[in-house]
């Protein structure tokens, strides 16, 4: 496909929408795969290069968020003005490069650096697939195929931890990036070569007025909106909890279950990636069921997962150890079915949050919006999440032991209760703000 058709909009049949969505959702699958693959990376990199705790938190998160910090809100600015698809191909192509550039990494800080450029790479990424899905699909249909595109990285934890683990153990972390980082080039490809741009808030109710040229002004007028702040802010706070738990879980594992990696890895994976996408594509398809008729559904569902999911990890945590039951040679504690339910139902934000954010800002600030809360997520999820828990898990090493890991993941339920209280906030001045716009004949 020419340069000229991928920057031409269309209405795209049923059908190119639902294979547009499906590139994209293995597009930001192979993202999450080389994020969370490091999880089960840590204890051979850090053997490898003699690092601590806190170094591996910094590797596994701040030095990835901290690029976030610097070109999220840029990228989502090229995304609202620039055809997303073209911006998507390119975004993959160097991401793929940046990926197997870690596989090559001599030394610790080589390693630091290509890690940051994976996150340059990555920072279109989201902002630019999301405006996509809401151009894609009417505000009725969104939450459902927001949460399939969403669902995609807890799926990948699938592969990340069980097949990654096995991966990293027959032959080590060095080759699994590499691995990782070949599907990228192959979707890079099929997006230059078949995806075809939507046009521009099509399903919008009304015509929206052309975006601020100056980006603090942009980012000024989605922030003064209280119920995009307290939206965005929710997120980010969940995700904070919800990463550095991910991060940290197949460690947790075998610390204190006296799991070996490979098998810690094929349990978080496999237990923790497919509940968690279950849950994601439930809470999205349940939004746009209950959301339509009354939309402050749309926050109480979050708020409704976030509360199960806080007493669910801390039961988890402090469940006694053991086997539960053993499968095919694999142990499984009794405590990961407590996983499990903490998988499913943590993720309720995602789909309904993400859903109600493109309904509440403009299609031509829309990415930027995304962006805002991809940018935060990642600062606080991705960057101090896993380095958090890494410094407290050091810092009660002395006292506790191994067991100062479980002791550190309990931050996991402080977000949760975070979180809630930004919903409620959200949902306070939801009911008086944009009641019109919610309740639409369009949406």
């Amino acid at each position: 496909m020419t340069t000229e058709a991928l920057a031409t909009p269309a209405t795209l049949s049923p059908w190119r929408s639902h294979g547009l969505l499906f590139l994209l959702a293995m597009m930001y699958a192979d993202n999450f795969v080389g994020r969370q693959i490091v999880a089960v990376m840590i204890e051979p990199i850090k053997q490898e290069f003699g690092a601590s705790d806190t170094s591996m938190g910094l590797i596994s998160g701040l030095a990835f968020a901290a690029v976030f910090a610097v070109l999220g809100l840029p990228a989502g600015r090229l995304a609202d003005r620039l055809p997303r698809i073209g911006l998507l191909a390119v975004s993959c192509l160097f991401w793929g490069v940046a990926t197997i550039l870690c596989g090559l990494a001599g030394s610790f800080l080589l390693l630091v650096i290509a890690r940051m450029a994976v996150a340059a790479a990555e920072a279109p990424a989201a902002p630019a697939a999301l405006s996509l899905i809401a151009d894609l699909y009417p505000p009725q249909r969104r939450a459902l195929a927001i949460s399939i595109f969403t669902a995609a990285p807890t799926f990948a934890a699938i592969i990340a931890f069980s097949a990654g683990a096995w991966l990293v153990g027959n032959y080590g972390w060095r080759t699994s990036f590499i691995v990782v980082g070949v599907p990228a080039l192959l979707t890079a490809a099929l997006l230059a070569a078949f995806g075809r741009e939507p046009l521009r808030g099509q399903w919008d109710a009304v015509v929206a007025h052309p975006a601020p040229s100056n980006m603090r002004t942009t980012v000024a007028a989605l922030w003064a909106d209280r119920t995009i702040r307290y939206l965005i802010l929710a997120g980010a706070t969940a995700t904070l909890g919800g990463t550095a738990f991910g991060m940290w879980n197949a460690t947790f594992l075998v610390r204190s279950h006296g799991l070996s990696i490979q098998h810690a890895g094929l349990l978080t994976g496999l237990i923790g990636g497919l509940s968690a996408g279950l849950g994601v594509m439930f809470a999205g398809w349940l939004a746009d069921r209950l959301g339509s008729r009354r939309p402050g559904w749309r926050l109480a569902i979050p708020v409704i997962g976030h509360v199960l999911g806080a007493l669910s990890l801390a039961t988890y945590l402090f469940w006694p150890t053991g086997v539960g039951i053993v499968i095919s040679g694999v142990p499984v504690p009794a405590a990961m079915l407590w996983c499990a339910l903490n998988g499913f139902v943590t993720v309720w934000w995602m789909g309904p949050s993400f859903a109600l954010l493109t309904t509440l800002a403009s299609p031509r600030n829309r990415a930027v919006a995304l962006a805002l809360q991809t940018l935060l997520s990642t600062l606080f999820g991705v960057g101090f999440g896993p380095l958090a828990i890494g410094a407290l898990s050091d810092a009660l090493q002395p006292q506790l032991g191994v067991e100062g890991l479980r002791y550190a993941l309990l931050l996991g339920c402080a977000t949760s209760v975070a979180a809630i209280v930004l919903l409620r906030r959200a949902s306070f001045h939801l009911k008086g703000q944009h009641t019109t716009l919610l309740t639409s004949p369009a949406n």
